[in-house]
């Protein structure tokens, strides 16, 4: 009888573990009980659609043509505050995105870094961009910009990371400093990228069980805030973001985790591998860090500027991690990649 009570109990513990373990399948957008589709698409050579919105001068008069990527549990809706005026001075067309299984981008199952920088390339080219465009990668966002530089840099006019996305495992981490940033996160963040590394097919379950927090951004903690960031948080609040309800609605294995999976996963190279792109000075490449922000610790995008001295680093006094909502912030950002050559 104990035997069969034994069996039965571990039975029903595999079976709970194989349901929280894997993932349920997306609902894709267009599909049968899925989502609506409400945004402009393009398809892919793989039969993936990603969803898109043009923001700026008509892209066939743009002096200058900039693809934004957003950032983690984000899409491509958000808006940034540059202004009309510095748009029309400058001819600047604007172009974001969903990634792979954000918003209404179809789900990649086999998304990687390079993967992400070839859906770049492929969108440029089915919107007739031209040869050459810019990129903004903005914290999450900051992994496919990397994969453009190491994929695709020929393709580049310029490119900016925002408070840009690291991985404490790559190899060009010396491991005290890496061990130590990662030491400044809330426990249950460490936790959580040491699961999306080490164990990624468990990231489900970590994500969606009740036991404990799993990554404090999604449980609502302010004290993880700048003070910079609380004051854009109450701002941005005051009027709500058109597309926020859309950002998780195909899954959020297919967005939050995978992003977890692929950022802090095994890349097959590190920044510091990356050939400078521009070596003739035809572009630049630029690194913003806010030195109050609590998600990306700054002695790692400092590290990594001073191993790539062809990155320009500028590090924002009383920033956060949502500088880029500044308006302020935000135009030097846009100012500084797109006036590289007169500088």
């Amino acid at each position: 009888m104990i035997a069969q009570i034994a069996v039965g109990a571990i039975v029903c513990f595999l079976g709970y573990a194989y349901v929280a373990i894997r993932p349920p399948p997306p609902k894709t957008c267009g599909s049968p009980g899925g989502p609506p589709l409400t945004s402009p698409r393009v398809k892919l050579d793989d039969g993936r659609h990603l969803a898109y919105k043009e923001k700026g001068v008509g892209k066939e008069e743009a002096k200058h043509k900039i693809i934004v990527c957003h950032g983690f549990d984000d899409s491509k809706d958000f808006n940034l505050p540059v202004s009309q005026e510095l748009i029309n001075e400058f001819g600047i067309y604007i172009l974001s995105f969903d990634r792979a299984g954000y918003g209404e981008s179809d789900p990649n199952p086999k998304r990687s870094v390079k993967s992400d920088a070839f859906d770049i390339q492929e969108l440029a080219d089915k919107l007739h961009l031209g040869s050459k465009f810019y990129l903004v990668g903005i914290s999450m966002g900051a992994y496919p910009v990397y994969g453009c530089l190491k994929y695709i840099p020929h393709r580049l006019s310029g490119a900016a990371f925002v408070v840009p996305f690291v991985n404490f495992w790559w190899k060009c981490f010396p491991r005290k400093l890496s061990k130590e940033a990662l030491g400044t996160l809330a426990l249950s963040d460490q936790w959580t990228f040491r699961v999306a590394r080490y164990a990624p097919w468990l990231v489900n379950w970590w994500m969606t069980q009740k036991w404990f927090t799993s990554l404090s951004i999604m449980h609502g903690k302010l004290d993880i805030f700048a003070p910079s960031d609380l004051e854009i948080i109450r701002q941005l609040s005051a009027s709500p973001k058109e597309g926020q309800e859309k950002v998780r609605q195909q899954g959020v294995h297919e967005c939050l985790h995978r992003d977890l999976i692929v950022g802090f996963g095994r890349w097959g190279f590190d920044p510091t591998d990356i050939v400078n792109p521009f070596a003739n000075n035809e572009g630049c490449v630029h690194i913003w860090q806010g030195n109050e922000d609590n998600f990306i610790p700054k002695n790692l995008s400092r590290y990594l500027s001073e191993k790539l001295p062809w990155i320009q680093y500028h590090e924002v006094l009383d920033a956060g991690h949502f500088l880029i909502y500044n308006q302020t912030n935000c135009e030097a950002i846009f100012k500084s990649l797109l006036l590289c050559n007169n500088t």
